[in-house]
């Protein structure tokens, strides 16, 4: 995809939702990285409800250690991997009292030593928490930039890094909100939604649906 058709595609994505937002609910950074970190191989919406109430009684890492790997389990029990992201929950909520006074560090190397916390955590936590313009690459955005055109690549990183190159600096900070966004109600994997795509004529995805 040229330069021209990056800058309208971004532009449409913007005009349509000019502070689009992510849908996890947080009250803090803490609460974000904790919630991101639960996401993994889960829907938002999953997540959401098993966070809810616990967010209501935690929301800084000593008060996790405070309520324990145990009563963590049983909030999160609904979640994929619950037992293995209660461990790591508890264990990053230990390092950040221990090793940044309780805070959630403004750093993608510090935030990757955290158990459980990868990159694309860390990216997202970076841009929501901190307004970095980050991209953080999960399943819809991968798809996106591969279908599209837009920042082809085999891997999460490769795609990562092309769109770091692509986006218009303007777009940045929202750019990876908008795109998963799109791969999550319009460019959908199994039957993308063509004929309401905002974008479907900038897009070089050559099988295009029709109209119902």
């Amino acid at each position: 995809m040229n330069k021209v058709r990056v800058e309208e595609m971004f532009r449409r994505l913007a005009e349509r939702d000019p502070e689009p937002r992510g849908e996890l609910h947080y009250k803090n950074p803490y609460t974000l990285l904790v919630a991101v970190a639960l996401s993994a191989q889960a829907t938002d919406i999953g997540v959401n409800r098993a966070t809810r109430p616990l967010f209501e009684i935690v929301d800084t890492p000593q008060k996790m250690l405070a309520l324990g790997e145990e009563k963590l389990r049983d909030y999160i029990k609904t979640i994929g991997l619950f037992n293995t992201k209660a461990k790591n929950v508890i264990a990053l909520s230990r390092i950040l009292v221990e090793q940044y006074a309780g805070e959630v560090p403004r750093d993608r190397e510090a935030l990757e030593t955290l158990p459980g916390v990868g990159r694309k955590t860390a990216n997202v936590v970076l841009n929501i928490a901190f307004g970095e313009p980050t991209i953080a690459v999960d399943t819809h955005l991968f798809r996106v930039g591969n279908r599209t055109g837009l920042a082809p690549g085999k891997t999460p990183l490769a795609v990562e890094l092309k769109l770091l190159k692509a986006v218009p600096k303007k777009y940045m900070l929202h750019a990876h909100h908008w795109l998963i966004l799109h791969g999550r109600y319009i460019c959908l994997a199994r039957k993308p939604r063509c004929p309401d795509c905002l974008i479907a004529d900038l897009c070089a995805f050559k099988e295009k649906t029709s109209p119902p």
